[in-house]
């Protein structure tokens, strides 16, 4: 087992990862809108902070694509691109390749689902080395039953879960 341990966010080392907040989901997952509300709060925050942002969509010519609440227009250069990607992990070649060129040393993970891409993600940063924080208001999955196994399987790993509220201050 992992031990966590504490680790300041430096908005200049941090990058903002959302997880497949796709139409599609929508009716099925857990307090949607509220992941939602919590993810465009946390994109004001890149925006202030002038966090970098990278989204995913799961297999979007079958899923659809992102939400169009999702106020990604407000971040401009900060959204770093769109990744449409077929594993469940985010962290896709294309993703990797974003994070080596700048100096993220912290991932802050948001978006769906808890017990499958966002933890599959999380336990691959980890494993490259990152600080991973997954924000507990900013996730959730079908089953709400799911999520505090995923965050359970998550700190083992060394993973923060926090809030979107602790993050941005």
């Amino acid at each position: 087992m992992s031990v966590a341990r504490a680790v300041k966010l430096l908005p200049s080392q941090t990058i903002f990862l959302l997880c497949d907040l796709q139409v599609k989901f929508r009716p099925v997952i857990h307090e949607f809108d509220q992941v939602l509300a919590t993810s465009n709060k946390m994109l004001k925050v890149a925006k202030t902070l002038e966090i970098p942002v990278v989204i995913s969509e799961q297999n979007s010519a079958k899923l659809g694509h992102t939400v169009p609440e999702l106020n990604v227009g407000q971040l401009g250069s900060l959204h770093l691109k769109t990744v449409d990607k077929t594993l469940f992990s985010l962290v896709t070649p294309e993703v990797e390749n974003v994070l080596r060129s700048r100096s993220v040393k912290s991932a802050i993970l948001m978006g769906i689902e808890s017990h499958i891409c966002i933890l599959q993600s999380a336990l691959d940063l980890v494993e490259r080395g990152y600080d991973v924080h997954v924000l507990a208001d900013g996730v959730s999955s079908c089953n709400k039953e799911e999520i505090p196994f995923a965050f359970a399987r998550m700190r083992q790993a060394g993973v923060q879960v926090t809030t979107s509220e602790s993050a941005a201050y």
